[in-house]
Formats: C-alpha cells, sequence, structure tokens
C-alpha cells in the first residue's frame, strides 16, 4: 500500500494499492500491444492526440494545480505555472515536432544515397520524482507520444494522485489504453521491470543513488537511459550586474518550489567588490519571504515535500555546522503539523566538505565570496555535479568566459535558471547525461536507421 499525506497539515489524503508481480506484467502486455498499434499511428493521430492533451492541461489547470499542491505543497501559483508550462509543450511538440521526424539524406562517395530514417522503438521506463509532479512526467511523455513509442510511469510514491490523474488524462485526450499506464509501485520491482525484455529503454529524473541503481541495472540488460540527476548549481554575481535583480532573482532561485529544484541556485558566489552590499541585501530579502499556506496566492515559501525531507535538510545544516560553516539565521523547524522550517543561510563553507559538494535539497542558500573571476570559476566547478547555472554579469568578456568555463549542462545569464522547451536540457558529471527537450528529446528513444541506396 502506499499513502500520500498532505504535508501542509500531516493529514492522511489517500490509500492506493500497489501492484503485485501479476499486475505489472499485465501492464506490460497493454503496453506492448498499445505500441504494435501507436507505432503505426500516423503523425496527424499522434499531434491530434499531443493538442488535445495540451488543451486538457490548460482547461483543467486549477484542479491539477491544487492537486499538486495538496500532495507536494508548492506554492498554488508555481503549480498553476507548471501546468500551464506542460500545455505549452505538448502544444510545442505537436506543432513544431513533425518536422523534427522527418528523414535526412547524404549522397555517398560511390554515387549513391543514404537516407537517415527515425523509428520508434518500444515501451519506455520512466522513473520521476514528485517535485515538478506533472513538468517531469510531461517532459517525457510528450516527445513519446510523437515518437510513436509508449509510456511506463513509476512516478514518486507522495504523488500518486497526480500519476493516476495523468494517466487519465491522456485518455481523455484520445489516446489509446497503454500510452501511458501508472505503475503504482514501490522502488523494489523496478529493476525487475527494467529487465524485462518488452521495456526497451528507461528514463530517470531524481537522486544521484535513484540514477546509478537504474543506469547499473539498465546496463546489465543494454539497455539505453536519460538521466537527469541533482544539482547544486552555482548563482554567479558580478561587479556589473543588476544588483536589484540580482538580489531578488537570487532569492527566488533559493526558495522556488520551496527549494526543492535541481536546477536552481542553491550556492550564491558574489564577487568581493559587491559582496558586502549584495550580502546585506540577499540576507534581509531571504528573511522577509512571506511564508505560508500554500494554497494561498502570496504565499512564496510551503513546507517540504515531506516531514522526513524536512527533517533531512536540518540534519544537513546541523552537519555543516560540525564542518565549521556559519548559519547566519533561518533554517528551524517550525513547532506545527505538517513539514515546517524557515529558510536559511550558511556561510564560510568549506570547499572539500560534504556541504560545499552534497545537494540540500530544501530553502537553504550558501553565501561565497570570490576575489575574482577565476576564484568564482573555481567555487563553482568544485562541486561533482553539473546540472546549471546562471551568471549575473553585463560584460560580454566574462560572459564568454563563463560559457566555456562552468562545467554545466546549462548556464543563464542574468536570470534565474530554468529549462526552456525550445533547447536542449541536461547535465554533465554526476548530474547525469543525455538530452531532454527540442529534437534533442524526441530523438533520445529513437532508432535512427539508415537506408543506403546504390547508385
Amino acid at each position: 500500500m502506499i499513502t500520500t499525506t498532505n504535508p501542509a497539515t500531516g493529514e492522511t489524503i489517500a490509500t492506493y494499492e500497489t501492484l503485485d508481480e501479476n499486475g505489472i506484467d499485465r501492464k506490460l502486455e497493454t503496453a506492448t500491444r498499445a505500441y504494435r498499434d501507436w507505432r503505426t499511428s500516423s503523425l496527424d493521430e499522434r499531434t491530434k492526440v499531443l493538442t488535445s492533451l495540451g488543451d486538457l492541461y490548460e482547461s483543467n489547470e486549477e484542479e491539477l494545480a491544487r492537486l499538486a499542491v495538496t500532495e507536494m505543497g508548492k506554492p498554488i501559483t508555481q503549480a498553476r505555472a507548471e501546468v500551464q508550462k506542460c500545455a505549452n509543450l505538448l502544444h510545442y511538440y505537436a506543432e513544431h515536432g513533425p518536422p523534427m521526424l522527418e528523414s535526412k539524406f547524404w549522397d555517398l562517395s560511390d554515387g549513391g544515397r543514404a537516407e537517415g530514417r527515425w523509428l520508434p522503438q518500444g515501451p519506455v521506463l520512466a522513473v520521476m520524482p514528485w517535485n515538478f509532479p506533472y513538468w517531469q512526467v510531461v517532459r517525457f511523455l510528450a516527445p513519446t507520444i510523437l515518437a510513436g513509442n509508449v509510456g511506463l510511469l513509476k512516478h514518486a510514491s507522495l504523488v500518486q494522485g497526480v500519476a493516476a490523474r495523468m494517466e487519465e488524462l491522456v485518455l481523455e485526450a484520445g489516446g489509446p489504453e497503454g500510452l501511458l499506464q501508472n505503475l503504482c509501485v514501490s522502488s523494489d520491482p523496478i529493476g525487475t521491470v527494467i529487465d524485462d525484455p518488452r521495456v526497451v529503454a528507461a528514463t530517470l529524473t531524481g537522486s544521484e543513488g535513484a540514477g546509478s541503481a537504474v543506469a547499473e541495472r539498465a546496463g546489465k540488460n543494454l539497455k539505453k537511459v536519460v538521466l537527469e540527476l541533482g544539482g547544486t548549481d552555482p548563482f554567479i554575481v558580478m561587479p556589473s550586474a543588476d544588483m536589484e535583480q540580482a538580489v531578488k532573482d537570487a532569492v527566488t532561485a533559493r526558495v522556488q518550489n520551496n527549494g526543492q529544484s535541481c536546477i536552481c541556485g542553491k550556492r550564491t558566489i558574489v564577487h568581493a567588490e559587491i559582496y558586502d552590499d549584495f550580502a546585506e541585501r540577499f540576507i534581509a530579502a531571504l528573511k522577509d519571504v512571506k511564508l505560508g499556506d500554500p494554497m494561498e496566492d502570496d504565499t512564496e515559501l510551503g513546507p517540504l515535500s515531506s516531514e522526513g525531507q524536512r527533517d533531512t535538510v536540518l540534519e544537513q545544516v546541523d552537519k555543516a555546522k560540525e564542518e565549521g560553516c556559519t548559519l547566519l539565521f533561518g533554517a528551524e523547524k517550525i513547532d506545527k503539523p505538517g513539514a515546517w522550517m524557515t529558510a536559511g543561510l550558511l556561510t564560510d563553507v568549506p570547499l572539500a566538505g560534504e556541504t560545499g559538494t552534497d545537494e540540500i535539497f530544501g530553502p537553504v542558500g550558501q553565501l561565497y565570496k570570490a576575489k575574482d573571476i577565476e576564484e568564482a570559476t573555481t567555487i563553482a566547478n568544485t562541486i561533482p555535479y553539473g546540472l546549471g547555472s546562471a551568471v549575473w554579469t553585463n560584460d560580454e568578456d566574462e560572459k564568454e568566459h563563463f560559457a566555456n568555463a562552468i562545467e554545466a549542462g546549462m548556464t543563464t545569464f542574468n536570470a534565474v535558471n530554468g529549462s526552456k522547451i525550445e533547447a536542449p536540457f541536461g547535465g554533465t558529471k554526476r548530474s547525469g547525461h543525455g538530452r531532454e527537450l527540442a529534437e534533442f528529446g524526441l530523438h533520445e528513444f529513437m532508432n535512427l536507421k539508415t537506408l543506403v541506396h546504390p547508385a
């Protein structure tokens, strides 16, 4: 059994029966049957489902947003934005995706011609987290539908209501049974699902440990994986930056999604020339963040996803103090039902310690002073992760330096870092491999088949 809990109140929401071995087998057989038909469907059929599904996300925005808030606690305005982003991605692939599947042709030196054709491969397993319960799934689902594949979703236990509703929406959009199926299971059976020959590939967004386990199992079965794992992203501020906007966005980066975002800045690195001014403003703004009921429109910081997650963050703060870090303020448990804590900020963080290299998945930031651009780069890269990064500068030479020097899958200039539906998204180092979104995400689980036509 899986039980979901409202992190704002600690109250039980619902209980779900988990699939046994026979139930999983039935899901896999349904996926196999669905793929046999869907792989031969026309692009018109696929784009019709994508368009209809995007429309459903728009028309059900409030219902879907409130379900996410109830199950994992994100502020309602952010939940609405997440649902709308899903609709935008579905419409994007419906409108712009078909040309991405057009064949490529090459003239051969012997006078012949070769064709590269994109073909589907089969059922793909998606292991997805709770922090963006719709977006993480749709980021996988939209290209899956367009490619002619089908999806099996192992969603986080915290958001089983979201998982079930997403499966329903695909059917309501006109998708065939089995185009997306929710596997209501714990993590234990996932290895056997990856082993099953009916599953051709896997994608995971989540922790480094989970990604390593899935990659190892897939590797033994010679199956491709795409992994988007953790990050402890740098947020670098240089002297030419717009100070007011940089402070505002640094706060957003730290408390967005209640501090539970892989790609938002966790380590704020500020040039010594402006450090004191920035730190004073940053601390004041963080202290002023509105903490409250996540269903209220003006709430900026709600509860963490669970009491366990909140306690993990508090344990990391205690460990940071043991390592010699200074807690400037906050990071305190709030004594009421639910998974509540205040935002906080650490400084004097040793680069080689656990605090400097591990991800803190909650509203606790780290503040560093860098004497120059080289030290800022060193601090940014002295981590095992490489997902996203943000740099605040209006100096073009500095932009060029950071574009090449920061070890990350993405660098955003003068804005909060975030995925863009038209551009590839993914990490490097221990933040995973493979890419999602744009044509890159569409092609990851397709067979680029070469056809040779002799002269």
